[in-house]
């Protein structure tokens, strides 16, 4: 029996089972059955958390484009593999099948080996969504080279920031993008970083927008020219299960962001599967989720997990209120979308509008709807499952992190009852545990505690790039011989889980995770600024926004405030860019500290979402009356 395809609650439960009992047989039979593999593993598991090292499917051999690509050539070669959906709606869809997704992919891989790429080396890749997006993520997997993908709204400083990281020799761009009526002069932007980055050897760059930009002799090149006459064969470098496939970055609550680490083989297989199932994706649907490639819903669930699937997978490069509200439901009605995967902040932007944006629309099409990022409040999953799924679509809240690599957490739809706010039952071969303060193990249900996972999965994130220790003490530090994953989380009477929350200083800002550490640093570069800290608050529509408290120097203290707010946003989109802007600015004579000189964030996040009430014992801070001036002056 395969255990691929899970299609009722009974089978869900008999699969769970078998997965936690033997794990290694449980994803050797997914492995052997499913995917193309040019030498069997020697071994299917070996771990350690107390290193932590973690490998699957040791000793096989592999390429993961074969499996995402060449394998369905035979079968689906006049299949649609990727739909690309423009910015513009007058634009026309582009239809790319399995066989042209396969020359295109090739003809890249030759020009990134004529350009000296080879298996091992970083390719930093800062593209709009359009196809050459995907395409390079395939390319560079096809000869072993190890893409980075950084979101195309990141700042020349995160640009460089992550290029010199991982040493990138090369970058892949464009000469800018469209979103909604706006155009964005990327090359700018990168060629701003890469004058930071030495490492850089070429740049080469896709024509999108038809800017006129700055090309750098001897380092720039179009890609067009390099592609017309590029061969479209390229035989596919065997790689081994634990090679590395890619590296991206995340937030930290403390310092630089974390290049997350992900290998071949257990990745390939753990995304292939968690897509079939997540989504109940059957031939011929179309799949669509509205993510960026730039992040890892867009890695895993638009590039390797539906291809690997053989699906049709949708890439939209717009916004959803271009021209106007009604824009996804435009979309999904033309390509008759039947799984569609979004952001809850998206759902609450689009809850606000009329309802005649989406009446207009015949959504019949939909038989799944996902949501991803963050947790979805009960308000927009009950706007989504009314007006979207029309009570017929199931929801299915989806629970998981860059670091592991696919879903852990989430209904399987038709199979898994769903209830509102709620990630429910863990994937198959994902062991959850709630942990207390004591790091106990807390059983039972009706429970709250720290979100832990206690056994390997095959898609989770190795290492950190070149920091191994750092992926030690973020991970592995908490609780002994488990991951931490940084979130709260309760267990309701059934079993099903809740995820509450980040416990750290990560603030989730319209589904992206944003390290208030990082922030704090671009904003204490102004001048005017002595220091400063940055919590969240709840916002309709983000979920949650920032709020700055910002103490000023001297020479700060005579300016305009709205000016110097203007100005420290300003510097933020600089150094991290648009998305860490802060909604709420409030200059304070102090911030409540301990005696230790730690800012006690969680008085500040009562006064930034207007609780006044309950402040706890302040008597022991290093400045308790300052607590009460920060109250008077809250915005």
């Amino acid at each position: 029996m395969s255990n691929y395809h899970i299609k009722d609650f009974e089978e869900y439960f008999q699969v769970y089972r078998k997965s936690v009992r033997n794990p290694e047989s449980f994803w050797e039979e997914i492995a052997e059955e499913h995917f193309l593999w040019r030498k069997k593993w020697d071994k299917v598991l070996s771990w350690d958390f107390s290193k932590p090292e973690v490998k699957w499917f040791e000793g096989a051999e592999l390429n993961i484009t074969e499996n995402c690509i060449d394998r369905h050539l035979a079968t689906r070669g006049d299949k649609t593999a990727i739909i690309f959906e423009p910015n513009d709606p007058k634009d026309p869809a582009e239809y790319i099948s399995y066989s042209e997704l396969s020359n295109r992919v090739n003809k890249l891989a030759n020009v990134l080996k004529a350009k000296g790429i080879k298996k091992g080396d970083r390719v930093c890749i800062y593209l709009p969504m359009i196809p050459e997006l995907a395409i390079s993520l395939l390319a560079c997997a096809r000869i072993g080279a190890i893409h980075s993908v950084v979101f195309a709204g990141f700042s020349s400083t995160a640009i460089a920031t992550r290029i010199n990281d991982s040493e990138c020799k090369m970058v892949i761009t464009s000469d800018g993008s469209y979103r909604g009526n706006k155009t964005i002069n990327l090359k700018e932007i990168v060629d701003e970083g890469v004058d930071q980055c030495p490492c850089v050897e070429s740049v080469l760059v896709v024509k999108r927008i038809n800017a006129a930009i700055n090309m750098k002799e001897g380092r720039d090149e179009w890609l067009q020219p390099l592609l017309d006459v590029a061969s479209a064969d390229c035989e596919a470098e065997v790689m081994n299960a634990e090679d590395p496939l890619f590296i991206l970055y995340t937030s930290g609550s403390t310092g630089s962001p974390k290049g997350m680490l992900h290998t071949t083989a257990g990745y390939m297989v753990y995304t292939a599967f968690t897509f079939k199932n997540a989504f109940q994706y059957r031939e011929d649907e179309v799949y669509w989720c509205s993510a960026d490639i730039g992040w890892i819903t867009g890695h895993s669930y638009i590039v390797y997990g539906p291809l690997a699937n053989g699906a049709t997978t949708l890439m939209f490069e717009g916004v959803p209120n271009y021209p106007d509200w009604s824009r996804f439901w435009e979309v999904i009605e033309k390509h008759q979308v039947n799984q569609f995967y979004t952001a809850p902040t998206a759902i609450r932007a689009l809850a606000k509008e009329k309802l005649d944006y989406v009446e207009k629309h015949d959504l019949s099409s939909l038989k799944v709807l996902g949501s991803v990022g963050e947790p979805i409040n009960e308000e927009a999953w009950h706007w989504y499952n009314d007006n979207i799924g029309k009570k017929k679509s199931p929801i299915i809240d989806t629970w998981w992190q860059t670091e592991t690599g696919g879903i852990l957490i989430s209904p399987i739809p038709y199979v898994t009852p769903t209830k509102p706010t709620y990630a429910t039952l863990p994937m198959p071969g994902i062991q959850p545990a709630l942990m207390d303060e004591n790091g106990n193990e807390i059983k039972g249900n009706q429970v709250d505690g720290r979100l832990c996972i206690k056994f390997p999965w095959p898609s989770m994130a190795r290492t950190i790039w070149g920091n191994h220790q750092r992926y030690k003490d973020t991970y592995f530090s908490a609780f002994d011989n488990k991951y931490f994953t940084g979130d709260g989380a309760l267990r309701d009477e059934v079993g099903y889980y809740r995820i509450t929350g980040r416990v750290d200083d990560v603030v989730i800002v319209s589904g992206h995770n944003l390290g208030t550490a990082p922030i704090e640093d671009a904003i204490n570069e102004h001048p005017a600024v002595a220091e400063s800290a940055i919590v969240g608050f709840p916002h309709d529509i983000k979920g949650n926004a920032l709020y700055g408290f910002v103490i000023l120097k001297e020479v700060g203290e005579g300016r305009d405030r709205d000016n110097l707010s203007n100005e420290i946003n300003q510097t933020i989109t600089e150094h991290i860019g648009p998305i860490a802007k802060l909604d709420k600015i409030q200059f304070v004579v102090g911030l409540p500290k301990t005696r230790s000189g730690k800012i006690m964030r969680r008085i500040l996040r009562k006064i930034a979402s207007k609780d006044f009430s309950n402040f706890g014992d302040i008597s022991t801070l290093l400045n308790p009356d300052v607590v009460q001036k920060i109250q008077d002056g809250a915005l």
